[in-house]
């Protein structure tokens, strides 16, 4: 598998050459997003309302980061930023990639065939964060540069604009190929259940 070090916003020919298994480093600039921001976002496209931010320009990062303002400077700073489970934004993912041509999607834990569908049909990639390593992510932060819609969501829940320098590693789980490595490796296990049972009954029956 291979490792590449990219900048954001990605291009075609990045996402391209992207298979399940790469790891992937990103510098740029990502926005955290979870469900009531997707759907928000959404309902704005939906009414033809302007958006604060370009996401077909941004990596889009579930997450609902830990913030404080520095006393000194008054600017805020990331505390911990760890990933959301991706599942939870599914139902609006797929959506999400047709209404804003986002390239790269970063979360943990996998997304399910809408958003294998939609990385395939729109050219996007899904990158998995570990999981726990919260205060890793926010190492990786150089610097806050935009916050929208905190009062209207509050904080884990808004807009964070960050500006990264090799955030990562992301394992490729979703490629704009059809590949899902979540599903591969769950249709493994499944393949793998008759012959596992049988095992276990010749052991009860010894």
């Amino acid at each position: 598998m291979a490792i590449y070090h990219l900048r954001l916003p990605l291009t075609e020919e990045d996402v391209k050459k992207l298979k399940v298994g790469d790891s992937i480093y990103v510098s740029g600039d990502i926005v955290t997003a979870r469900d009531d921001a997707h759907k928000h976002a959404l309902h704005l496209k939906e009414k033809g309302e302007s958006l604060p931010v370009d996401f077909s320009k941004l990596a889009i990062y579930h997450c609902g980061p830990i913030m404080r303002k520095n006393e000194e400077t008054r600017e805020w700073e990331v505390v911990a930023a760890g990933p959301t489970t991706s599942s939870r934004m599914e139902i609006f993912q797929d959506k999400f990639i047709e209404a804003f041509g986002t390239k790269l999607i970063i979360g943990k834990g996998g997304m399910g065939p809408r958003t294998t569908a939609a990385c395939e049909k729109f050219g996007a990639v899904y990158g998995m964060f570990t999981g726990g390593a919260a205060l890793l992510a926010a190492d990786k932060v150089k610097r806050v540069k935009e916050v929208h819609w905190l009062d209207l969501l509050g904080m884990p829940e808004c807009l964070w604009v960050l500006e990264v320098e090799e955030f990562g590693p992301l394992l490729v789980g979703i490629d704009c190929h059809g590949n899902n490595l979540f599903e591969e490796n769950a249709q493994k296990t499944r393949d793998a259940l008759p012959q596992a049972y049988q095992v276990i009954e010749q052991i009860m029956e010894e």
